[in-house]
């Protein structure tokens, strides 16, 4: 079963709000942990693992933080989640696959549809429909 761990759900959040602010500005890890409340200790993992994959820009000391080092439509929801989960393949289809020949294709369509769609979903999508919840007074769509 393809499952997304919260770490993976969270950097899609944290993505997503990087998203929605000044592009030029850093935003502190303290402020994303109360923004959100994240342990700031959990939020560092998560972010290191994002500066890691050349995600997000991190400067350190007092005007230190996070920033997305491109604009939110050049990120899809695909990179950002394979940053934290790796492959998106579903579990345990290999297995399947290689013992199955039958359901081969059906498993190969399955893998194409899941990397297709969040392939073609970008973060400024996300930011999009998260700034037409905020108006309508829901917080965040993911």
């Amino acid at each position: 079963m393809l499952k997304i761990s919260t770490r993976g759900q969270y950097a899609l959040m944290i993505m997503t709000y990087l998203g929605q602010q000044n592009s030029e500005s850093y935003i502190s890890l303290k402020t994303l942990a109360a923004r959100h409340g994240l342990s700031p200790k959990y939020l560092e993992q998560i972010m290191i693992q994002l500066s890691k994959a050349e995600l997000v820009a991190a400067l350190r000391g007092n005007n230190g933080g996070y920033k997305l080092i491109r604009p939110a439509e050049k990120y899809t929801a695909g990179e950002i989640l394979r940053a934290m989960e790796g492959d998106l393949s579903p579990k345990g289809t290999t297995q399947t696959v290689n013992e199955d020949k039958g359901n081969k294709k059906f498993w190969e369509n399955f893998e194409k549809a899941i990397n297709g769609y969040v392939g073609s979903v970008t973060l400024e999508d996300i930011v999009d429909e998260n700034r037409a919840s905020d108006s309508e007074g829901y917080l965040y769509y993911i």
